[in-house]
């Protein structure tokens, strides 16, 4: 199977998004790290994005033939999960949502482990900018060819 400019670019943007989506929701779990009462009752639950490589879509011809889906993928969010870990109990007996022992239940967000999943997603991206711009390199070397 032959990949054009336009199949790298479709790839390189599907993982542009699928990162930025993560970068988004590590951006709502750093904020909400100290949320005690969300609208559904309890703590912040920290979010999570699940990916999978998707079959890439091209000509019609290639997905008759098939070969699309055995060799090039995209990425794609296939859903935002809720972190199922119980809530961290905090002594804080002069918070409004302490039980009657002085303990508040906290988000399950731990703050370390959201910046080394931030540096990871910041990474990816970059990394997928960085084929974006290379693919736009190859495409205006070939250009100059005909010159």
């Amino acid at each position: 199977m032959e990949l054009d400019f336009y199949s790298s670019m479709n790839i390189s943007s599907s993982a542009l998004s699928a990162q930025r989506t993560r970068m988004n929701l590590i951006s709502s779990n750093l904020a909400n790290a100290n949320t005690t009462r969300t609208p559904e009752g309890g703590p912040y639950k920290r979010k999570d994005a699940v990916f999978a490589a998707t079959p890439l879509e091209g000509s019609f011809a290639q997905t008759l033939d098939g070969a699309t889906a055995q060799h090039a993928r995209k990425v794609e969010v296939m859903e935002i999960v809720e972190d199922k870990n119980p809530p961290r109990l905090q002594y804080d007996p002069g918070h409004p949502d302490a039980n009657p022992q002085g303990y508040v239940a906290m988000p399950n967000v731990n703050v370390v482990e959201e910046m080394a999943d931030m540096i990871s997603a910041t990474r990816s991206y970059e990394a997928n900018v960085t084929a974006v711009q290379a693919a736009k390199s190859m495409a205006m070397k070939a250009l100059e060819i005909g010159k």
